[in-house]
């Protein structure tokens, strides 16, 4: 039984061209994740890992359906990252991401709090469902 995420789990790799990013995509994809999509300011329209990348997490929610979304990026642009998925209207949002200021997570979390998202982290090795 999967909790938070099974074979319907749709996800966006935020940073996916970055060397975490990649390097994950790669991982998550041999064990047969479904990344529908990646977020790269500035690299949208490119393909990177096999996988479509957008600009923004909402064009590529849009695009691909996806659901769920995994952070890599740096701590300085975490915070915004998380929002912007939340906006976005990803129900879980699972952030890698070490370091992130304290109080940047204190802004985070207020803005989540009425919103329907689910974040897992940050400084989080990321979920699992065997099997699944």
């Amino acid at each position: 039984m999967s909790i938070l995420v099974d074979e319907t789990t749709r996800v966006v790799v935020q940073g996916i061209t970055g060397r975490e990013g990649t390097f994950h995509t790669q991982q998550m994809k041999a064990y047969g994740t479904k990344i529908v999509a990646g977020v790269t300011p500035g690299k949208g329209g490119t393909v990177h890992e096999g996988v479509p990348v957008f600009n923004t997490v909402e064009q590529a929610v849009r695009e691909t359906g996806a659901n769920t979304s995994v952070i890599y990026v740096p701590a300085a642009f975490a915070a915004d990252a998380i929002m912007e998925a939340a906006d976005a209207g990803i129900a879980l949002i699972v952030c890698i991401t070490e370091g992130i200021p304290a109080l940047d997570m204190v802004r985070v979390m207020a803005f989540l709090k009425d919103r329907p998202a689910r974040l897992i982290g940050p400084n989080c090795p990321g979920v699992i469902s065997p099997g699944k």
